[in-house]
């Protein structure tokens, strides 16, 4: 089997040779502004309208005119003021830098430090790198354990764009420190036993990777990312990852292909009651053919995914097949296009990817497949007229192993100390059960005037389960909100977030179950940027503006009222 895997990678790499010219394209720079709020993290996505480019017209070659004066003599008495020069005023044009350093600091002991650099050797390079650092003391109310946590990002990168080809490498580093705090008010625990519970947990992510693109070549283009995912309690996890894209055009039409190859390997010291080691691995093995039919007013993809899954946990190696049709047309213009399409997909759980959903699941998780086998959907979007765009669609899901967080068990009822941090029901698991969802997703931005923007979203799902009697910590209906507002110094925003009640379950050793509601939630976060030059902003948040302390997963309350400020400098080397 691994002279096997060796010869597919082989084959991978060794294809794109085949390359072709193309004209030679530069790399320009843009500036990029990354925030990252408080808890919860919502991302703003107002879309900027596009300026239309005008072609130039060609006036042809300067043509002789020939004309006479006939001077005719006029009576008049009308003598000219003696004329003043006026002066034109006009604004300095704003400058852009290509580099920032972000400083800021609010309550909860909440520093925040973000530094983005970037620069060239020549007109066909690029190199750079960001970094970010953002913690927090704590301090929630009626919480009795350490609620503080350490959050670092660091991204290198480097860019070259040669005559046939452009190419990309960058490396990144990930550390998060947080607590399992979330203790249950259904259990009275005694001071010695809140003594005993190591809460601290940390996480560290190295990742390496790179990818290239080819003009006109039979491979269009490849990447490849390794990374190793570890934690306090000797928790690892390696991940390599291989894609690439071949093009087939066809006369007017284009056949493409995307093959990837996928490692993943990981072990736990123990699982949630110490009785083994959990260790798993899973190579994949994915084609997926793909023919595009682009015609005036319709875009149609007709395909296929085909995987084959080796692994030795005990769901044992399978094959699968996915359809991947979709298609899209043009109603009215770009103003109204309808899109339709099925289709589905392998996805390989990882521990890295459950704890950037969850930080607080334990260090003992079952990881599975997740197997798509369907998403069929339907949609319209456009514009309403020139002030209002919208998007809506309507799905329906079918999945098998589909991951939810639930509770773990307490192995205390609040007597017995304990032996790990996440052992008193302020932990989760990962329970796997096949799931059929309804899903609707509405959408509308106003761009009222140019200054203004306002617009939300709103996310419905009704799950039907085959084996667990909820859909744990899911809720029904999600809506955003979104407003800003620019002025030429200055600009406002707000974000309102509401979700419906979860749902969740705990369970105390030996024999105690309790159902769990978690309250619905409605929260309001307001920003403000001011300008004072091309070189310094200043700015300010107030988030959870409404000061509760609600609960986003099961114990785990969320900061108050949370107050930030802090200076942007820009400049260029």
């Amino acid at each position: 089997m691994t002279k096997y895997i060796l010869i597919l990678i082989f084959l991978m790499i060794s294809g794109s040779v085949f390359s072709q010219k193309k004209k030679k394209e530069r790399i320009t720079t843009e500036e990029i502004n990354v925030v990252k709020p408080f808890s919860p993290t919502v991302s703003e996505a107002f879309k900027i309208n596009a300026e239309p480019q005008i072609d130039s017209i060609d006036l042809g070659e300067k043509k002789e005119i020939s004309y006479t004066i006939n001077s005719i003599p006029v009576a008049s008495t009308f003598t000219p003021a003696k004329g003043k020069a006026k002066t034109l005023s006009r604004e300095p044009k704003e400058r852009f830098y290509n580099n920032y350093v972000s400083l800021g600091y609010g309550n909860y002991k909440t520093p925040i430090i973000e530094i983005f650099a970037h620069g060239n050797s020549s007109n066909y390079n690029d190199f750079g790198g960001f970094f970010n650092y953002h913690s927090s003391g704590g301090g929630i109310d009626g919480i009795v354990l350490n609620d503080d946590f350490k959050d670092l990002n660091v991204d290198l990168y480097y860019k070259q764009s040669e005559r046939t080809f452009d190419w990309k490498v960058e490396g990144e580093l990930k550390y998060l420190s947080n607590n399992w705090y979330g203790l249950s008010e259904d259990i009275a625990y005694s001071e010695t036993v809140i003594n005993s519970i190591e809460e601290r947990q940390s996480y560290t992510d190295l990742s390496l990777g790179g990818e290239i693109e080819f003009f006109d070549a039979l491979i269009h283009k490849g990447d490849v990312s390794i990374s190793r995912f570890s934690d306090k309690y000797k928790s690892g996890e390696n991940h390599l990852q291989l894609n690439s894209v071949i093009d087939f055009p066809i006369g007017q039409e284009l056949m493409y292909s995307e093959i990837s190859l996928e490692l993943l390997n990981g072990k736990f010291e123990n699982d949630f009651f110490q009785t083994q080691k959990l260790k798993y691995t899973y190579f994949n093995i994915g084609f997926s053919p793909n023919f595009e039919v682009l015609r005036d007013n319709l875009t149609l993809n007709a395909g296929a995914k085909f995987y084959y899954s080796i692994t030795n946990n005990f769901e044992g190696s399978k094959f699968y097949i996915y359809p991947n049709v979709t298609a899209s047309y043009n109603i009215s213009e770009e103003a109204l296009i309808a899109y339709a399409g099925v289709i589905g997909d392998l996805q390989q759980n990882s521990y890295k990817n459950f704890v950037d959903k969850n930080p607080f699941v334990s260090p003992t998780l079952y990881i599975q497949r997740t197997n798509q086998q369907y998403n069929a959907y339907a949609g319209i979007k456009g514009l309403l007229n020139s002030k209002v765009r919208f998007n809506l669609k309507a799905a329906y899901i079918n999945e098998k192993d589909k991951p939810l967080y639930k509770l773990n068990p307490s192995l205390t009822d609040g007597s017995v100390e304990l032996d790990k941090g996440y052992e008193a029901a302020n932990s989760f698991q990962v329970v796997y059960d096949d799931v059929n969802t309804i899903y609707f997703n509405g959408e509308i931005i106003f761009d009222l005037f140019k200054e203004f923007k306002f617009g939300g979203n709103l996310d419905f799902n009704s799950y039907s389960l085959k084996n667990e009697d909820q859909a744990w910590n899911l809720p029904l209906l999600k809506a955003t909100l979104l407003a800003k507002y620019t002025r030429k110094k200055w600009s406002a925003g707000a974000d309102l977030f509401f979700s419906t009640d979860r749902k969740d379950e705990l369970s105390i050793i030996p024999d105690t179950n309790t159902r769990i509601t978690n309250a619905a939630y409605f929260d309001i976060n307001l920003n403000g940027v001011y300008t004072i030059d091309d070189k310094f902003d200043v700015f300010i948040n107030v988030n959870n503006l409404l000061g509760t302390n609600y609960q986003v997963y099961t114990n785990y309350k969320v900061q108050g009222l949370q107050f930030f400020g802090g200076v942007k400098y820009k400049f260029d080397f």
